[in-house]
């Protein structure tokens, strides 16, 4: 004799609260964001190393990344994200976004 295997709902998976979701997508969101953000960081700093940008274009990218940084904090702020919400843990590998 088989014993009845409870079905589970949707909600017993997972969590379908509207305002759980929509934090949970910006969460994402703004982590590939401040990923790409630190990538571009990083390329901007090895390229002024190197002597490859003028000071016109160095002054545009530090302006374009702050710019940048002070739209991430007011869209944290906005959906109660703290910094450290926006990083994932890999594993073995890490974190996945550099501490500044």
């Amino acid at each position: 004799m088989t014993v009845p295997q409870k079905r589970m709902t949707i909600p017993d998976r997972l969590n379908t609260d509207p305002d759980n979701v929509e934090r949970g997508l910006v969460g994402l969101v703004l982590t590939i964001v401040e990923l790409l953000r630190q990538l571009m960081e990083r390329q901007a700093i090895r390229r002024m190393d190197d002597g490859v940008l003028t000071e016109e274009q160095i002054e545009r990218v530090g302006t374009t990344l702050m710019a940048l940084e002070d739209n991430m904090a007011k869209l944290r702020e906005h959906f109660g994200l703290e910094p450290e919400e926006l990083n994932l843990d890999l594993g073995p590998l890490g974190p996945l976004l550099s501490h500044k």
